[in-house]
């Protein structure tokens, strides 16, 4: 940063001047880098392209330059229709595995739950492809100008490169607020632009050129997940994707071309819209019942923008985005003491050397092993959060297991949302990264599963309430999932979602939002209170009961995986047990019988236990485990994302765990090495959050398959193959690196790796108790800190480095506070 005007917070009105460090010393900070993923070559493989979205629609943008290639997505294009997730067999299988875990027959208890695995999830598909193929002339471009970048400032790909003397450039966003793609394709000379651009897909699909202008295509979903051959099963859900064109005024010309393509020719600039529609109608309508019509509707988008130029539109974008993207800033910086040389630089395909400013971001990636360049942390830490503002919008689905970004019919895990980690995760960042509007979807999608989730429950668990399971669709599928016992016999699913009811509320203290969704924590509860079972001295049972995908040994010697009362169980039990009884003091609604059997039952849940050898049990038993380094953490649960074990008030625990987080090793695919990552901040262990930061920053190309974790070319998180829980949940390890909370407590920078990012900044995170947070530190030492609240006066008790102040803070007004923790200064909004 150059001057204190660079403390600003951009984008949100009245907050310009909220909060700048009164002590600010020039010269510590390098120069910020643009917030850009940048590539010297066009895209070889699909981990090459960059993504941009809408919530709805998402993109991946190649930048070809003799062809171009953009895969397009909408967020309800899923095979199937409504199914029945019930099973009137289920609850005498449940009584007698129940029985053989009595008898501690687990082997005999794993093998007779198989006939609980249901039917497979429906599968995410694609709308299909934009192709722009460019006349022969640009064979010949000159590769040294090549550019194709993603600025997470503007939510905008931009490709550029010249053929002779002219220059050329395309730009590709998708409006949120006009429900549109929007590409421009422009030369710097006039007449020189020439292309045809059509439309393909893998599905069943027909085309209609409607107008010189203007392609139309229709396209059918399969019906089922597995048809023979896509043309037998056109009931499935209908889509639509209308794609017009527009030309500068006066210059060149457009015509049809084949039926199929538009055909530009001599003109100074082109605008390319689209605009995609499905029928689906909502998880309970089957796709032959709906009365949408995608066509109609894809029509009226592209017609309500008609009167918008290229500049209002992207005007339009810019507005919206960035009212969520420039909400929280954060740079990392090393002091001259600190700062190493530059590694080498690796040369392929992907890395190429350049101008600093034009340094591929996949060189970056190579190097960070030895240059730790924390520019790339910020970089890496802000397309998370561009990512969930692209694929996670208020009344858009929520994000799947790669985003909104897919291109296949069969993609890896069918892109389903898993409930025993993964979807949670994806929705780790947005409370303390300020996109809370973001969550809307997940709540929708709690919603629906709360209507089939009861129906499981009633029939299959003869219980009360609601209940999901392991993994789940568009179709807000409940019921267990084919494969093995070891992950589809988990219904803890719902109840893990139902935690994030209660976070919302304590980081937004929105009574409102509390009252409007009791009911889902209600029916959560009074599955849980009914699936409690009186069990072994005093304490309360679930049985069966398994730890997510990983098995156990049993004494006898036999591999199994189902018993009774796993940690992560009660784990979740416990947390959800104390958000309802919260909720409903805060509510008024204490005295209900409900609320009483909740009470009653809370004592009665067994504690966590500590092994044998120091680790926290993963189960009720001391089992013997065939895999310590299980990528699964699910003991570690009342760690993080829980709360019932902390530094504070559980060292004996906290030890445990630390051991624990030992022996599972570093070693994962991406979504595990950032839970890691927040366990380590949990325990305010810098040194090894750190190293599971740098752990998954290594690059990883769609060739390999020997290892597990890391980062495509894009930045896309390797599992492999892509999966995009770990680029959500690393903004949220970072984030609980820098700032740690509940609703009274506020923790400063309790695993800052004061070595590597002894420098820095951070504004906009948000904090339990309604709380908003800007954070300056140089050297490794705290500087100030500013704090405010929107929503009402409120008492918070301030921690840092042992030292603790309790201060009472106003709403609307800006307090902040020296590294002693003294106020120093404090005015109105």
């Amino acid at each position: 940063m150059e001057d204190d005007d660079d403390w600003v917070m951009v984008g949100r009105p009245r907050e310009k001047d909220l909060w700048k460090p009164s002590n600010y010393e020039e010269g510590i900070f390098e120069k910020n880098k643009a917030l850009k993923v940048r590539f010297n070559v066009p895209a070889e493989y699909w981990t090459d392209a960059l993504p941009i979205g809408n919530g709805r629609l998402g993109a991946m943008v190649w930048g070809g330059v003799l062809s171009e290639t953009i895969n397009l997505n909408e967020d309800t294009l899923w095979t199937g229709n409504p199914g029945t997730y019930t099973d009137a067999s289920a609850p005498e299988v449940v009584s007698e595995v129940r029985g053989l875990v009595d008898a501690g027959k687990y082997a005999e208890a794993t093998t007779a739950a198989a006939p609980l695995l249901g039917k497979p999830t429906e599968v995410y598909q694609l709308v299909g492809d934009i192709k722009i193929d460019f006349d022969d002339t640009h064979a010949a471009y000159n590769q040294a100008t090549y550019q194709r970048e993603l600025d997470l400032d503007t939510a905008t790909v931009k490709v550029q490169y010249f053929v002779g003397d002219v220059e050329f450039t395309r730009e590709h966003f998708i409006s949120n607020p006009d429900q549109v793609f929007v590409t421009k394709i422009s030369g710097s000379k006039p007449g020189s632009l020439s292309f045809a651009v059509y439309l393909d897909s893998m599905l069943n699909h027909e085309f209609l050129v409607s107008a010189k202008n203007q392609i139309v295509m229709k396209g059918s979903c399969p019906g089922q997940r597995t048809p023979s051959e896509l043309n037998d099963n056109p009931q499935g859900i209908q889509f639509s994707a209308v794609l017009d064109a527009q030309i500068s005024n006066g210059a060149g010309d457009i015509y049809t071309l084949d039926g199929q393509k538009l055909k530009v020719e001599g003109a100074d600039w082109a605008v390319i819209l689209l605009a995609a529609s499905s029928s689906f109608s909502g998880p309970f309508t089957k796709a032959s019942d709906s009365k949408k019509d995608p066509t109609l509707e894809s029509l009226r988008t592209i017609n309500s923008i008609r009167n918008f130029s290229y500049t209002e539109l992207f005007a339009r974008h810019l507005d919206d985005y960035q009212s969520l993207f420039q909400r929280v800033s954060l740079q990392l910086s090393r002091s001259s003491k600190t700062v190493a040389k530059d590694g080498p630089l690796v040369t392929n395909r992907y890395l190429k050397d350049s101008k600093e400013d034009k340094v591929s971001t996949a060189q970056r990636v190579e190097n960070f092993q030895s240059d730790e360049d924390p520019s790339l942390v910020e970089l890496i830490f802000q397309y998370g959060r561009y990512l969930l503002i692209s694929c996670s919008r208020p009344g858009t689905q929520a994000a799947n297991l790669q985003g909104v970004w897919n291109s296949n019919v069969q993609p890896p895990w069918d892109c389903a949302p898993h409930l025993n980690i993964n979807l949670q995760m994806n929705y780790w960042l947005s409370l303390p990264c300020n996109l809370n509007e973001c969550q809307e979807p997940l709540f929708d999608y709690m919603s629906n599963l709360s209507i089939n989730g009861s129906k499981t429950a009633k029939v299959d668990y003869e219980a009360k309430g609601w209940v999901a399971h392991q993994v789940s669709d568009i179709w807000a599928k409940t019921s267990r999932d084919r494969g093995k016992v070891v992950w589809s016999l988990w219904p803890m699913g719902g109840a893990w979602l139902c935690t994030h009811l209660w976070e919302h509320y304590t980081f937004t203290m929105d009574k409102d939002f509390l009252e409007k969704v009791y009911s889902l924590l209600e029916g959560c509860v009074s599955f849980l209170l009914d699936w409690l079972i009186e069990g072994r001295g005093i304490y309360l049972e679930t049985n069966p009961s398994t730890s997510p995908e990983h098995p156990f040994i049993a004494p006898d010697g036999q591999p199994a995986s189902v018993s009774y009362s796993t940690t992560m169980d009660m784990a979740i039990i416990r947390e959800v047990f104390s958000a309802f009884v919260s909720a409903a003091k805060i509510l008024g609604k204490s005295e209900d019988d409900l609320v009483e059997k909740v009470l009653k039952a809370q004592p009665r849940l067994s504690p966590t236990k500590i092994a044998r050898d120091g680790s926290i049990m993963e189960w009720a038993l001391n089992f013997q485990d065939p895999k310590v380094s299980h990528r699964h953490l699910s003991h570690l649960f009342g760690l993080f994302p829980g709360h019932s074990i902390t530094v504070e008030k559980n060292p004996d625990l906290c030890k445990a765990a630390e051991y624990s987080i030992f022996k599972r090793g570093e070693e994962g695919p991406g979504w595990s090495t950032m839970w890691k990552a927040a366990l380590w901040a949990r325990l305010h262990n810098s040194e090894h959050a750190y190293r599971m930061v740098k752990h998954l920053i290594q690059l990883r190309y769609p060739t390999e398959s020997n290892f597990e974790g890391g980062l495509y070319s894009n930045l896309f998180g390797a599992h492999p193959p892509f999966q995009i829980d770990a680029n959500f949940g690393f903004p949220a390890a970072v984030s609980e690196m820098l700032v740690q909370s509940t609703v009274q407590d506020l923790h400063l920078l309790p695993a800052l790796p004061r070595d590597k990012w002894p420098n820095g900044s951070v504004r906009g995170l948000k904090a339990r108790g309604g709380l908003t947070v800007n954070i300056y530190w140089g050297e490794g030492d705290l500087r100030e800190v500013g704090l405010w609240t929107n929503h009402s006066n409120c008492t918070t008790r301030i921690h840092y480095r042992g030292t603790t102040v309790t201060s009472k803070l106003s709403r609307s007004r800006v307090y902040t506070f020296n590294k002693q923790l003294k106020c120093i200064k404090t005015y109105a909004l």
